[in-house]
Parts: structure tokens; C-alpha cells; sequence
């Protein structure tokens, strides 16, 4: 989310999607809370500190890990009065093992902390000892809750296909094995103990490593999903997994010259047609047209128009960073409308 007040995100995800809370991150406020250094700060007995290149293993816990640790803290405290009494679903995100590994640089070297596996291994014990223990302590603060845990791995992809490059950019960090992406995953996915989720918004959704992690659900920006992917998809989907479908472009509503309206219980939208840069297809801006976008997919892969709504979240695609404080709140509002309108079209489609 954008912005630097936890209480004030806190408040704006309470009001406009009651039905399934989440801890925001707000990397505006710098490195400690950006994705990777969040994460981090939960890794048990590796520490990590700020350089000119990003994340790297230190010999102490220092003065960043204190700053990312501290911004974690006044979220959940945030997040802990807001929801007070609070009976529901409540996600949390954090980065996976291998967009860590591949982020964060070894220590007193360049390298990438990926290009050693002893090291890899290390990282996702930690993170997984780490997850657990956030995850209690929101359970701790919430308890009447039902925690959703989300690893974003939007690196997933490239280290599989072995894209990751070396400091000097003349070569790449040798492939990891699909055995082994799967193992480090499924590591931290069940000491979570919890309902899991993995994101990825790579071009080429990585279904078959996720599914076989264990993953209860995947994460995709709708936009990117190749029709070569449609027949993962719906194994997926025949086996039960959620969906948290990225349906809701915030690049396309940023390129809108006014803001998307859906205020009022039903929604009062005011649409704008928009040709769609990756498809081709005309589509018309509103969240009529977002949960369209969901039915058309489902109607692809030829499953029961019912299982649709029971399976299916429609989210912002990767997140709302990047928009403006008014942006987000209205795109959240946005999905919340589209979801209400989506098994009313699936009852129409079956």
C-alpha cells in the first residue's frame, strides 16, 4: 500500500474490504520496510544489513534490522487496534525463500546468497522459524482471526531458469533443481501451520513447483496468464486450490484520467474504454467489466460455473505500491465490487 501511516492503512483496509483483512506493507517509508528487508527482519540468528546494493548477511544485528524490525512492530500495532475484537480473515505476506535468497548478498561478497546452497538451505530454516513465530505473534494479537499467509515469489521463475545474474553481469547463477525449489518452499509453507498462498507475477506462472510445495492457493497477475497455462490452471483449480486472481490492472486505472467511482452499496461506475495493451481485447474499465475478465478465464478452462465463486479472490494485480493513497483505497473498494457482482455472472454463464 502507499503512504507511511500504519494506523491510517490499517483503518482504510478495515473499511473497504471487511471480509478479508490483511497486514499492509507500506515500502514508502524506505529500506526495512520494502519487501525484502521486512522479511528479513524475521530471520532467526542471520542478520542482515543495508548497502549500496540492496540486503546483505551481517556478522550482527545492527542498526537497519532494529529500523526494519521497529516499522514491523508499529504495523502490528496498528493492525492489533484496528482489529480489535476482530472475528475473520486476516493475511499476511511475506517474501518466499527464493526471491530472499536471490535478493540478499552473502556476506563480506557480491554474491548472491543464492549461488551458495549450503547457504540457501540455511535461509529457508530461518525464514521458516521465522514465519512461524510471526504468525503466532499475530494470532497472539488477533485471536479471533483465521490467518491467510501469502509468500510473495515473484523471483520464482527466473531462478528455476537459472536468470539470476552474477555481480559481474557476464554470467548467471547456475538453475536450481525443481525438487529442490519445491522442498525449500514446502519448508516454510507448513511450519506457517496456516492456510497458504504463494504470489508470483512472473510471465510464466510456475504452477507445477507451487502445487507440489503444498500451497492451499495460488497467486497470479491475470494479465500475464498465457492460454498455455490454462490447462495447469485448471488442475489446479480441479484440485481445490484458491485463486487469488490479480484482475484489476492499477497501471490501466493510473492511465484513467479520473478516478474509478464505486461509492454507495451497489456502486455508482463510471466506466472508460480502454484498449488492453497484452491481449488486444477491448474491455470496459469498471468492475462489472474486472469480474467479466474472472468469468471469461473460468469459462476457458470449461469447469463448473459454481466452484467459481467458492475458490476465487480478485485482487489488485501485485499490489498498490504504486498508486496513489485515493488509487488504493478506491481499487480495494473496486475488487470488493467486482467480487459481489462475479457469482451473478457465473449463475448467468452456466
Amino acid at each position: 500500500m502507499p503512504g507511511g501511516n500504519p494506523l491510517e492503512t490499517a483503518q482504510v483496509v478495515f473499511d473497504e474490504v471487511p471480509d478479508l483483512q490483511f497486514l499492509a506493507e507500506l515500502p514508502g517509508r524506505g529500506p526495512g520496510a520494502d519487501m525484502i528487508g521486512r522479511t528479513a527482519a524475521l530471520l532467526v540468528e542471520i542478520p542482515v544489513e543495508v548497502t549500496t546494493g540492496g540486503w546483505r548477511i551481517a556478522d550482527h544485528s545492527g542498526r537497519d534490522m532494529r529500523r526494519a524490525k521497529t516499522m514491523l512492530s508499529s504495523d502490528l500495532d496498528a493492525m492489533e487496534e484496528i482489529l480489535d475484537g476482530y472475528q475473520g480473515l486476516l493475511k499476511v505476506q511475506l517474501a518466499g525463500p527464493w526471491t530472499l535468497a536471490a535478493a540478499i548478498e552473502q556476506p563480506h561478497s557480491l554474491k548472491v546468497a543464492l549461488a551458495d546452497p549450503g547457504l540457501v538451505a540455511d535461509i529457508a530454516s530461518s525464514l521458516a522459524e521465522g514465519a512461524r513465530l510471526h504468525v503466532a505473534e499475530v494470532a497472539k494479537r488477533v485471536p479471533g482471526a483465521t490467518l491467510l499467509v501469502q509468500l510473495d515469489e515473484p523471483s520464482l521463475t527466473v531462478v528455476a531458469d537459472g536468470g539470476i545474474p552474477t555481480p559481474s553481469g557476464l554470467s548467471r547463477v547456475r538453475e536450481v533443481d525443481e525438487e529442490v525449489l519445491r522442498a525449500k518452499l514446502h519448508e516454510v509453507l507448513a511450519a506457517t501451520r496456516a492456510y497458504t498462498i504463494v504470489h508470483c507475477c512472473a510471465a510464466d506462472y510456475p504452477f507445477e513447483i507451487i502445487n507440489g510445495a503444498g500451497a492451499d492457493a495460488v497467486s497470479f497477475d491475470l494479465s500475464l496468464l498465457k492460454h498455455s497455462a490454462y490447462d495447469k490452471l485448471a488442475e489446479t483449480v480441479e484440485k481445490g486450490s484458491g485463486l487469488f486472481i490479480g484482475a484489476l490492472s492499477v497501471t490501466a486505472l493510473a492511465r484513467d484520467s479520473a478516478r474509478p467511482s464505486v461509492r454507495g452499496e451497489v456502486g455508482e461506475r463510471r466506466a472508460a474504454r480502454r484498449r488492453d495493451e497484452d491481449d488486444g481485447e477491448r474491455t470496459r474499465l469498471t468492475p462489472e467489466g474486472t469480474a467479466n475478465a474472472v468469468r471469461e478465464v473460468w469459462r476457458r478452462i470449461g469447469l463448473p460455473p459454481a466452484s467459481c465463486a467458492e475458490q476465487v479472490v480478485i485482487t489488485p494485480a501485485c499490489g498498490l505500491a504504486g498508486a496513489s493513497p485515493a488509487q488504493a483505497r478506491d481499487a480495494l473498494r473496486w475488487c470488493r465490487e467486482a467480487a459481489r457482482i462475479l457469482p451473478e455472472l457465473m449463475v448467468e454463464l452456466a
